[in-house]
């Protein structure tokens, strides 16, 4: 998929839904409960039980979602994210082989970063986005607003700590979507 399909998915949902779950059908479970509330773009964490089985399976039953992956951590496990599936893919790090695979696999990539350097880095090595993780730790929605003046024109996604109420103020900022993990209904389901 190209980086102008997963942008323009982007910027219509603004939220990806991140599941992590400890057994296989509770992650299948709560992938149902997000789709049907409306969420298409969802993620589902590497170190979920049984997670390139829940890719592919999730893949098939909610075929009007894109499906992805996060918490990679290296090469060959972004090759098996892509081999199972995955539409998208999340690092909570910035790792330029892992970028450049994936640049040339034509999937969307979004590694974690924190500082300015860390998202330029991340930007020039040719990633889709940039995962800000984890933003809440470092001031939340004003961490996000400051880096907007310099970095406006690299879109963000801010990841670790956002809930319901501070995403009412993330989705003001231009270029910033969010991933969405810290609601209680989802930790109802799981772990």
């Amino acid at each position: 998929m190209s980086n102008q399909v997963w942008l323009s998915q982007l910027k219509k949902h603004r939220a990806i839904a991140v599941i992590r779950a400890s057994k296989m059908v509770l992650g299948e479970q709560m992938a149902l409960a997000v789709a049907s509330g409306g969420m298409q773009l969802i993620e589902i964490t590497w170190n979920s039980d049984r997670a390139p089985e829940l890719i592919s399976q999730l893949r098939a039953q909610l075929p009007d979602c894109m499906m992805g992956t996060g918490t990679l951590f290296n090469v060959q496990q972004l090759q098996e994210a892509i081999a199972c599936g995955a539409q998208f893919l999340f690092t909570p790090h910035t790792d330029p082989e892992m970028i450049q695979t994936a640049v040339r696999a034509n999937i969307p990539i979004i590694p974690g970063a924190l500082t300015p350097t860390e998202i330029m880095t991340a930007w020039n090595y040719g990633a889709s986005c940039v995962k800000v993780f984890p933003v809440q730790a470092v001031g939340g929605t004003s961490y996000i607003k400051s880096l907007q003046a310099p970095l406006g024109h690299i879109p963000l996604i801010p990841t670790g700590g956002v809930t319901l109420e501070s995403a009412r103020t993330y989705a003001l900022y231009k270029f910033t979507m969010m991933c969405m993990n810290e609601n209680p209904s989802f930790q109802a389901f799981g772990d």
